[in-house]
């Protein structure tokens, strides 16, 4: 059997844990916070860094540090996890959906402009995959409306975009904010967790208030008060030590997994690459402003009913694929609040995208194996 996802262990996670548990500092913002916010911020040029228990709890944090109020837009694509809307419908928020690329399932940013009006807020463009949307015309839109950027790089660990300046940025690092995420299924992992990536200064002291639910404990830790109380709204989004020394081992291996990970994704794409073309399959494509961090290898299919074949094919023979996202336009929750826009490239890839098995210990024998059943007549 080939699952989908195998959570990979590096092998200092427990020895890190142990040293968590018995130097007696269990509770949030101790040294492996530390070392992994600092390692973070300098190998990628991030603002401040702040570890939280989840991506979306990191997102959350930038809705309240934006001031998103009831009635205030934010655009964002409508091929997302569920929790890139919810941190700011949370808050009261109206969420505009657009459609995705067609050769991408990012954000198509030639649609953005004619979405904004005087009620708009923020732009929330998601990296699918870990591949960059264009920054470039995304914050040249911003800036023109005066608006805010949240990237949601929860896919995007140690991707970058090169702009028009010919400088190359870690995703994470160009928006005003930036939420990614260290779920289990991620390139790198704490079982859950995530982190707040603060690039403009204007929010990185409130930031921290808003970590430490609502006080200024940190800064009296660092003696800059001589004592704390509450200042402002916040909630418990500090995570454990027990998280940041997990991730702090799989942080030290980043650049091992990540090659493992491109020579998976690469095997997959060269051995596929004449059957997508005979089958009208799409597969990923990596724009010369993007890196690839390989999080996912997926395939678009020409129709649903292509893709329920191939993945009836791929469970009989136990390999376990999986479709993704569901359009959050058409979804229970916010259909009836949608404004009845067709976003047909969303509903594609909704219809017709699958995942491959993506994980570090999967074998090449095992990739071999897939390809031999997806090409196999």
């Amino acid at each position: 059997m080939i699952p989908f996802n195998k959570p990979y262990l590096t092998g200092k996670e427990a020895h890190y844990l142990y040293d968590a548990v018995y130097t007696g500092k269990l509770s949030g913002n101790g040294k492996y916070t530390q070392k992994c916010q600092n390692f973070l911020k300098e190998q990628y040029g991030f603002g401040k860094c702040l570890l939280t228990t989840s991506c979306t709890d990191a997102l959350e944090m930038a809705a309240i540090l934006i001031d998103i109020q009831p009635g205030d837009e934010v655009i964002m694509p409508s091929y997302t996890f569920v929790s890139t809307a919810n941190a700011f419908v949370l808050r009261g928020a109206k969420v505009v959906f657009a459609d995705s690329r067609k050769d991408h399932p990012g954000i198509d940013e030639d649609l953005l402009e004619a979405l904004i009006n005087s009620k708009t807020k923020a732009i929330v463009p998601v990296h699918y995959a870990g591949v960059a949307c264009d920054m470039d015309k995304i914050m040249d839109i911003a800036n023109k409306h005066n608006l805010f950027v949240i990237e949601d790089a929860a896919q995007a660990i140690d991707s970058f975009y090169t702009g028009k300046d010919g400088i190359k940025r870690a995703l994470g690092s160009i928006g005003h904010l930036a939420a990614f995420s260290f779920h289990e299924t991620k390139n790198i992992i704490a079982g859950e967790g995530g982190m707040l990536a603060i690039n403009d200064p204007q929010f990185e002291k409130r930031a921290e208030i808003i970590w430490e639910k609502g006080t200024n404990r940190s800064a009296f830790f660092r003696g800059e008060v001589d004592k704390y109380g509450w200042v402002d709204m916040g909630s418990s989004f500090l995570p454990s030590e027990l998280i940041s020394s997990f991730l702090w081992a799989q942080i030290e291996n980043i650049q091992d997994i990540q090659k493992v990970r491109v020579e998976h994704w690469n095997q997959y794409y060269d051995g596929l690459n004449e059957w997508v073309t005979k089958q009208e399959i799409q597969v990923p494509k990596i724009p010369d402003s993007a890196t690839n961090n390989a999080h996912m290898f997926y395939i678009v299919c020409k129709d649903g009913e292509q893709r329920a074949e191939i993945l009836n094919k791929l469970k009989s023979n136990d390999i376990y694929a999986v479709f993704h996202y569901l359009s959050l336009h058409t979804s229970p929750f916010y259909a009836e609040k949608h404004d009845g826009r067709h976003l047909p490239v969303t509903d594609h890839y909704s219809e017709c995208l699958i995942r491959l098995p993506m994980y570090y210990e999967l074998e090449d024998t095992q990739i071999e194996k897939i390809i031999q059943i997806l090409t196999s007549s």
